[in-house]
Parts: C-alpha cells; structure tokens; sequence
C-alpha cells in the first residue's frame, strides 16, 4: 500500500501487491499438477511481473471486456481512470473454450515453468485491426506492436492473478528496484520531486543535456532503462546498462541519480505509450516524467511531438503525474555546447545530432560516434560490444 510519506500516490490510489504469499503459493503449487496451463510469451511474461509487483497499478491482472474496449477507444478504465494501453493475455480460441468463470489457471513462462495463477473470470473476442489503428495508429504489420496483436491468439482471457513469487533478476540483481523498495529510497533520500526517465537506448548527450535540465529543477532522476522485450536491433540491455554505469559513474552527482531498471516490454505504441510510461513512472513513486521527441516511437508513424501533445487530451492533474516536455537536443557548433532549437542561434548545418539507427550503423563497422554525440567512454563501450566480428 502506498506509504502516506510518499511524494505522490500510486496511480488510482493503492499500489498493487499480487505476489502470493509463502501459504497462498504452496497452496497454488499443490494444485499445479490438476491445472489447466496457458504458456506465456516473454511480454506476457513481463505483464504479470509488472502487474504483481504494482508497476500497473491499478490493475490487478489481465483486462476484462469492458476495461479493454474503454482503454482501446477512449484510454480509461471502465471505471474512468486513465488508462492508454490494454494489458490483455491472448490465447487461441481451442485453448480458451474449457474454461469457466471462477477456475484457476496455471501460467507458465517460455521454458514450461510454473510462475503465476489467472483467476479466469471472463473470455472474449477482439477486433484486432481496431486495436491496431486505435492504439498505433496504423493497422500495417510491418509496425512491431502491430505485428504482435495481429500474431497473438483470438481471445482474450481475463482475470486477478498471482505471481508465485519475485525471483531476483538473473542479469541485473542491483537494480530490481520494484515500486514499494523505489519509494521507499526515495523517502530516505529526502526526495519530495522525483523525474523519471524512460529509455531503451544509451544515453547519449542529447538525453544527457534533458536529463540535467530536470535535475535543475527537482530533487532526483529515476533512470529506469526497460529491459523486456523489445526490437531485435535494438541495443541489448546489458550492454546500454554498462552504458548506463559507465556514464553515472563520471558525468552525474552519485546523490542525486538512483538506476533501476523496468522489466517491461517495449510496444512501440508512441503518444499512447508515453501515457503508459509516465502511470508506470507515477506507481514507481516518480513526480515527474521527462518526455522528448518521439517518445516511444518507431519509424514514421508518429510526428515528432506528438507524444507531448497527448498528454494535453487529459484534464490537469488526472494523470497525476507532471510530464516535462523537451525539444530534439543537438550539439550546437556555434556555441560550443548541448542546447535546443529554443536555445540555439545556430542554423540546421551547425547542429550535430544522430539517428539511433545511424550510431547502430557506426557501432556495427567498428566506428566511434563523434564526442559531440556521446561521452567517449560511452562510445568506446558501444564499439567493443556492437561491433560485428569479420568473418575470415
């Protein structure tokens, strides 16, 4: 439960706790013989992960018909709460039809391994185009989120669920910081204004140069990388974390900077998915959310500020959360120094700024990003781990 000492409340008021107890999970694991599965893929993975531990608050499992249908056409609950993005566990029609309302079903992850329970109170069908267009805004496969909706099964099932139990992070022990234990650092920090930012890339000086502008006006950054699912020519996680470490250690004040990372998975949904990003930030106990351009993005299909201009369909304060909103960062030739189009006198061939798919270009032929782009630490990083091996 959200601590009254909190800077802010978890989204719709509670944070969500569905990891069961040591008596509820020897119940569960009993049974685990006599119940019918459903395996999870790896984002459904992360979506009982992030349900159980409160990071989607206030959600306490998988979406029934009547949440799903509001938060695809309006993006709210059925209850009214702000919501932008379902959170559905999809399965073929076949698997589906033994179900009945009140049964417990045993979900198990990619290896065949029991980790959580569904509490099957509904099934229903779904308009996957309609999910598309009105979550992506495109209904062309070739978009990575779509393509995940167009592949997935028919029916949705819903349901509360219970994850068995929080296994530590095989990869990133230090920085599983779930919402209670986020919150809890805050407190002690003393912090009352926390910016959180959310990232599947390195930071790079652009990023850098937003990040300080927020630190300049609140008490502390959440750098909270997400490490789920995402692109498979995105960067790999513990590469930008080693990214991460290396940049904290040398550019940042050690008191003002907590990592953790984000077991989500990545879905590309732009606008909407900067919604999705800032509730999740909020349940994690942050104040503030740092939204840049294309925020969430993937390819052209979104405008560059289009994931600010989002926020502002909302009522103030409803969110609950402050989005900080900043324009493409750039190197500026003429002034010597990271700035902005707000800041900077310069003219478009005096700005030095990169695409991700440029620097991954670089990366991969063995070549340094130039130092007006990333830290040379960084970068030297990057090309040791991103550079292809020549075959002989």
């Amino acid at each position: 439960m959200s601590n009254n000492l909190d800077a802010i409340a978890a989204h719709g008021g509670k944070l969500v706790n569905r990891i069961a107890s040591p008596e509820q999970k020897q119940e569960f694991l009993t049974k685990a013989d006599s119940l019918p599965r459903v395996e999870l893929d790896e984002r459904a993975v992360s979506d009982l992960e992030m349900i159980a531990i409160g990071g989607f608050s206030p959600l306490t499992g998988f979406m029934n018909q009547s949440d799903y249908k509001r938060v695809v056409s309006e993006m709210r609950l059925a209850n009214g709460v702000a919501w932008s993005i379902p959170i559905t566990l999809s399965v073929d029609e076949k698997v589906a039809n033994p179900f009945k309302k009140g049964d417990l079903i045993r979900l198990d992850n990619p290896k065949g391994e029991f980790i959580g329970v569904l509490e099957f109170s509904e099934k229903y069908e779904y308009d996957k185009k309609a999910e598309a267009i009105n979550v992506y805004r495109t209904d062309e496969d070739k978009h990575p989120g779509v393509k995940v909706v167009y592949n997935q099964g028919a029916v949705n099932i819903a349901g509360d669920v219970w994850l068995l139990e929080r296994k530590e992070n095989p990869l990133f022990p230090k920085y599983q910081i779930d919402p209670a234990e986020s919150r809890k650092m805050f407190r002690e920090q003393g912090w009352k204004t926390i910016v959180g930012f959310q990232t599947r890339n390195p930071i790079h000086r652009a990023h850098e140069y937003i990040q300080k502008c927020a630190l300049e006006t609140v008490d502390g950054l959440f750098l909270h990388p997400l490490v789920g699912a995402t692109k498979s020519d995105d960067i790999p996680a513990d590469v930008r974390m080693r990214c991460y470490e290396i940049l904290l250690e040398n550019y940042y004040p050690d008191d003002r900077v907590i990592l953790a990372i984000n077991p989500a998975a990545m879905r590309y949904a732009g606008p909407r998915e900067a919604i999705f990003h800032a509730l999740v930030r909020k349940n994690y106990g942050c104040t503030h959310f740092i939204v840049g351009r294309d925020h969430a993005g993937v390819g052209d299909y979104y405008g560059t500020y289009d994931a600010q201009q989002i926020f502002d369909e909302f009522e103030p304060g409803e969110l609950g959360i402050i989005p900080m909103k900043f324009e493409h960062a750039f190197y500026c030739t003429r002034t010597k120094q990271m700035a902005t189009a707000k800041t900077s006198p310069s003219k478009k061939e005096e700005r030095i700024h990169l695409s991700g798919t440029k620097v991954r270009e670089m990366l991969r032929r063995g070549e340094s990003p130039p130092a007006e782009f990333s830290r040379p630490e960084v970068a030297a990083e990057l090309v040791r781990a991103m550079r292809v091996p020549v075959k002989a």
